[in-house]
């Protein structure tokens, strides 16, 4: 049984449509007119062996907030309906990847508890149009609505394109260890028999 979904979201700021397979290949046909993130969502893919289809269109004019989040919140959602009741899968993932100079970790726990821990030590600028304070909020609005636990911590950098990338590439490491399935796990991985608010 394939692990897909597609979800839509319309607001009067954007529209968002993803497609996500998380027994892909990296995949990936990303256009959010946002092209550094573009970039970022197509590392994620790619290195998160995610086939990934995102179309979004938003108030650019104002800058690119509300379509950064929004794609977060769509993704989070497609990752939550594919994963299904969580049976079978690793559950934990953990990825450090290195860029240049830049050093990043993430780990993640598909728990059903949605937060972000995110220490990233982060220059304050604009990479072609994104904003890197964007960066979290896609994560905050990724994780909350996947119900994922995730943990990003720079150790290295000082370039902002390099720890954003390798932030979004460590995530994605992490994401794929942790929605892969273990043929040792029979049934939810949890002592409490669900991974959702009340399980973990």
């Amino acid at each position: 049984m394939g692990r897909e979904a597609i979800v839509e979201r319309s607001t009067k700021e954007t529209s968002v449509r993803v497609r996500l397979d998380l027994d892909g290949t990296g995949i990936t046909d990303v256009a959010t007119g946002v092209p550094f993130f573009d970039h970022m969502l197509e590392a994620l893919g790619r290195h998160g062996l995610l086939d990934l289809e995102v179309a979004a269109a938003g108030d650019l004019a104002v800058d690119a907030h509300h379509t950064v989040e929004d794609v977060g919140i769509v993704m989070g959602q497609a990752l939550d309906r594919a994963l299904g009741d969580r049976a079978g899968i690793r559950r934990f993932g953990s990825a450090a990847v290195p860029m240049d100079e830049a050093l990043v970790l993430a780990a993640v726990d598909i728990s059903g508890r949605g937060q972000v821990h995110y220490a990233v030590d982060l220059p304050i600028e604009v990479i072609g149009t994104f904003d890197t304070t964007l960066a979290k909020e896609f994560l905050v609005a990724l994780a909350t609505n996947a119900g994922l636990t995730l943990h990003v911590r720079s150790l290295a950098g000082d370039n902002a394109h390099h720890i954003v990338e390798a932030a979004f590439k460590a995530v994605a490491r992490a994401l794929r260890e942790a929605v892969e399935r273990d043929p040792r796990v029979e049934g939810i991985p949890s002592t409490k028999g669900s991974l959702g608010p009340q399980g973990a």
